[in-house]
């Protein structure tokens, strides 16, 4: 039980359902689904259509989503992957003839089909209750009053406004000005694409005037995108990954998610006593930063479109771990052992639902770094991702632009089961440092008896591209040693990611959220 004396929230607890999310009207909005009757899976997508309207910096309807979920009634976790592919005549070998080293940011080479909104339509009918008209109906209405921007969405988009470009500017600032905190900022077009998409479900979307727009506004900047690929943009149930730690199974996202990589760190950490470990001392730090070095590095490798990733066994092998631990100096902090160029991002959007008949939902969802590639359909003001970028342009990788392939993705959905029940959907936002934080988050209450909120409101580190990104948290003696065994530490200038969770117990609930966002555990 936390220091009542002490700054804090405490965990949620309800009996009937609960969401989780970086964002209280979104929350609020997805448990008010579960009070007219609809399930966990209709909860989790009006929330999280909603949070693009809420904090459309982090994700939208332009975007990709992941999804695990286990039924109601039902111990079994399934998958969906929502991410986008490439259009058919993406080309890297195009881009390597222009001089380009990497997929550039902010231009249409970075676009690729938004898959959120098909994965959205292909579960509501599948796996929902109450339809799209209805769970639509809270981001329709918002998108079209207004939502008050929030703290940290304030902050964000101050941080990210110069990369909206072109109409992005004019549907994304208001009188050409970043919005103030608390200002209302609507939406109308996106409304009335909702407002379709309730009406005519996933064609809405793919086909006629909605997807035209989006083409038209992406081949006026040189883009490849043709009708034909939004047309044909289909998402795919698949079979999730896990991996044990210490009688906790941890199951993720399977490639081209690179939820593997926490798997892999997980199985690195069990070669080191962390539970005997300060969880917020020097040593800690230092191992788990060499471990998720050695973790991102077979990531970098191996992971990308499922059809080009052939070593995921070998990744999650325990002799790989085994050799991997091996490498880790205890007194010295390695180099990076590898570098690729696909881009990594902070920005994304997670939620988490639970209902009453203990379905659980755990949902990511995302137009990858902060308001995507900018660039924004005309008419009706879709924010297109730049997940694009997570290709690279080395000619053989795995991960090498190909049209109609999906390239590596941050966004990883987790889930936890133990003794073959599960017992909890998270997932921790924050692009490249999921893995980690997904490992860290475990880790929190497996080696160190945490519970949920405290295991989020932990302070966090990691080492990102060369740099010791340690948070306020930790003491400057901690910041010092780390700086000692070869470190580059830095405070970083915001905080590292966000994480929601719900643990389910016998007759409660309990939920928990990061306060490094806006948002809150609702129940009822």
């Amino acid at each position: 039980m936390r220091d009542f004396h002490q700054p804090g929230r405490s965990e949620v607890y309800a009996a009937n359902g609960i969401c989780a999310t970086s964002h209280p009207l979104a929350a609020n909005a997805a448990v008010d689904v579960l009070r007219r009757g609809g399930n966990a899976m209709d909860a989790a997508i009006a929330g999280a259509v909603l949070l693009g309207i809420c904090e459309p910096q982090m994700t939208g309807i332009g975007g990709d989503c992941f999804v695990l979920f286990s039924p109601a009634g039902s111990d079994d976790i399934l998958a969906l992957n929502g991410s986008g592919r490439a259009p058919a005549a993406a080309d890297a070998a195009a881009l390597r003839a222009r001089g380009l080293k990497t997929v550039p940011l902010t231009g249409p080479e970075a676009v690729t089909v938004p898959g959120a909104i098909d994965a959205f339509c292909t579960l509501s009918e599948d796996h929902g209750k109450l339809g799209l008209d209805a769970i639509l109906a809270p981001a329709i209405h918002y998108a079209e009053t207004g939502v008050p921007v929030a703290p940290r969405v304030a902050f964000d988009w101050d941080e990210n406004q110069a990369t909206l470009q072109g109409h992005g500017r004019t549907h994304y600032l208001i009188n050409g000005a970043v919005p103030k905190l608390g200002q209302l900022f609507a939406a109308p077009g996106q409304a009335e694409v909702l407002r379709r998409l309730a009406k005519d479900g996933r064609k809405a979307f793919y086909e006629g005037e909605v997807a035209e727009d989006m083409v038209a506004c992406l081949r006026e900047l040189g883009g490849v995108h043709t009708v034909e690929d939004f047309a044909n943009t289909r998402c795919d149930y698949t079979d999730p990954v896990s991996g044990d730690y210490k009688g906790v199974d941890l199951v993720e996202h399977p490639p081209n998610g690179q939820g593997a990589t926490a798997n892999l760190m997980l199985n690195i950490l069990k070669h080191y006593d962390i539970a005997s470990m300060d969880p917020f001392g020097t040593e800690r730090a230092h191992i788990e930063a060499e471990a998720a070095k050695l973790a991102y590095d077979a990531r970098n490798r191996f992971i990308a479109d499922p059809a080009m990733t052939t070593m995921l066994e070998h990744m999650l092998a325990p002799e790989t771990a085994a050799k991997l631990a091996a490498l880790i100096d205890p007194k010295k902090a390695m180099a990076n052992p590898h570098s690729l160029s696909e881009s990594v991002h902070k920005d994304t959007i997670y939620i988490t639902v639970v209902d009453k008949d203990r379905m659980a939902v755990s949902l990511i969802y995302s137009i990858f770094h902060g308001f995507g590639s900018g660039i924004a359909s005309e008419k009706f003001g879709v924010l297109m991702q730049n997940r694009g970028a997570g290709f690279t342009l080395e000619e053989g990788h795995p991960n090498e632009m190909r049209g109609g392939h999906r390239p590596l993705h941050t966004i990883i959905p987790g889930m936890l089961r133990q003794n073959g029940k599960v017992i909890m959907p998270f997932g921790v936002m924050g692009g490249a440092y999921q893995p980690n934080g997904h490992a860290r988050f475990l880790s929190n209450m497996v080696d160190f008896g945490m519970g949920p909120q405290e295991a989020i409101d932990a302070p966090r580190c990691f080492s990102d591209d060369g740099v010791m990104k340690v948070e306020k948290g930790y003491s400057d003696q901690v910041r010092q040693e780390l700086s000692d065994l070869g470190h580059k530490v830095e405070v970083p200038h915001g905080p590292i990611g966000g994480a929601q969770a719900i643990r389910i117990e016998d007759d409660v609930l309990i939920g928990a959220s990061d306060p490094r966002k806006d948002g809150c555990a609702i129940g009822y």
